[in-house]
Order: structure tokens, then sequence, then C-alpha cells
């Protein structure tokens, strides 16, 4: 399997102090503490709240809630693109995959929704990269995210970022600044699926 933090190393180190426009598609406040500080530095980024997974709505607002708690508090200078709650994108990509295990067909499906919509709005907002924080999760498959995304991105013309934010304690750091914050830290992936598990 490759190091994707060394890849991510690798366009960071080709970029000579140039600070191109990267959309960042967040899952949740807590993931994105560590990845935007990872980030910043290199990249102006804006982030995406896209997620149609996260079930029932009440839990996709209050997650919304706490990303923008992240923004206010941490991270001003980063731009939101807030989408509209749309339940019935995911329903519609885990049509037939329902019975799947966490971690299978389905998560899959859901990775590629979120990054597709991610590439087309990178491309229509003429970002150079897009990439996601779904990475600096234990339990999300880097290898899986990378390949989705720099297939997403040969597709729509726009650079994937290779990364797995989870590397060099990205998880861990993701969790201090959570707690710093007093952000909610959800105890299931998103949709309700992953809440039985």
């Amino acid at each position: 399997m490759k190091n994707y933090a060394l890849e991510m190393d690798k366009v960071v180190a080709s970029l000579g102090g140039r600070r191109p426009r990267l959309l960042l598609q967040s899952c949740c406040g807590p993931c994105s503490t560590a990845v935007l500080e990872v980030l910043r530095p290199h990249f102006e980024v804006t982030l995406l709240y896209y997620n149609p997974n996260i079930q029932p709505e009440e839990e996709y607002r209050l997650r919304l809630e706490n990303q923008l708690r992240v923004l206010r508090e941490l991270y001003p200078d980063v731009g939101l693109l807030e989408c509209a709650y749309d339940g019935g994108a995911f329903t519609a990509a885990a049509r037939g995959l329902e019975s799947e295990p966490e971690g299978g067909a389905r998560c899959t499906a859901c990775f590629r929704l979120r990054l597709e919509y991610t590439a087309r709005a990178a491309a229509v907002g003429g970002f150079e990269f897009f990439c996601t924080t779904l990475s600096v999760s234990p339990h999300k498959d880097a290898e899986r995210l990378n390949a989705i995304g720099a297939g997403l991105g040969e597709k729509y013309g726009v650079r994937f970022l290779p990364c797995d934010f989870k590397k060099r304690d990205g998880y861990r750091r993701s969790i201090e600044l959570s707690k710093s914050l007093g952000l909610y830290r959800q105890n299931y992936c998103g949709c309700l699926y992953s809440k039985s598990v």
C-alpha cells in the first residue's frame, strides 16, 4: 500500500511556496480540526459540508453546528460551502447495499457520492485541488478513498490531493483539539446502518 502521507508531502514540496485553492469535503467538525491544521499552511482551503449520509436530519444539523464552531473558533480564514440536507441522495446510492457490512460496498458507494459531489464543485468553482477529511479516521480505508478521489479527479479535471490524515498522529490530534473546544463527538459514522453496529 502507498504511503499517502508521503505522497502528499511530494505534492506540497512541488508547490514551491505557492498556496493553491483546495476544496475540502468535511464529514464533521472533530475530523476537520487536525486536517485543517495540516492543510492551511500550504493551501487556501474552502470547506465543503456535503454529508447526505448523516441520519437523522437532526444529527446532520448537530454536526454542522459543531463544524461551524471549529471554523469560527480555530480557522476563521477558512470559507464554508454549506449544502442543503439531501438524505435522498444517500438512500439512492445505498439502495441494494443495505445488508452490506460496515466498511463494505455501501461505504464505498457513500465515499464515491460525497467525493464526486466535491470533485464536481471543485471543477465548477475553479479549485486546483480537492480532498476529504475522511482518512483521519482509523475506521476509514485510505487506499480506497485515494483511489476513488484520484479517479474522480481525472474525470472532472481537478487534482485530488493524496492523503492519509490519520498518519503522524492525526487522529490523536483531532481528539485533542475536539476536547479543547468541547465539541460533540459522534459515536457512529453517519448513516443509521453504522449506528446499529
